[in-house]
């Protein structure tokens, strides 16, 4: 085992970019959730091929993105933008 197996697994929509809007709601573009939506299937994909992976996993995969997400859109919006 490697110091990047040790290594906390970024979530994907670390890196989709957010905008704010002259309404101060943020937004994402097209492309980055075309990307980030592919990057669900591919990920789904890759659990169902694994015994001990169920839909539980995938689901829980999903929420943790979403949870990120949400994190990053209301710290974008209240000036905490990272």
């Amino acid at each position: 085992m490697t110091d990047e197996d040790d290594a906390p697994i970024q979530p994907a929509t670390t890196s989709l970019p957010i905008v704010t809007a002259t309404d101060g709601q943020p937004y994402l573009g097209c492309d980055a959730v075309i990307a980030f939506l592919r990057a669900i299937a591919d990920s789904c994909r890759n659990l169902a091929n694994e015994p001990e992976c169920g839909l539980d996993t995938a689901a829980a995969a999903i929420d943790y993105e979403a949870d990120n997400l949400e994190c990053r859109a209301i710290a974008h919006t209240t000036g905490a933008a990272t």
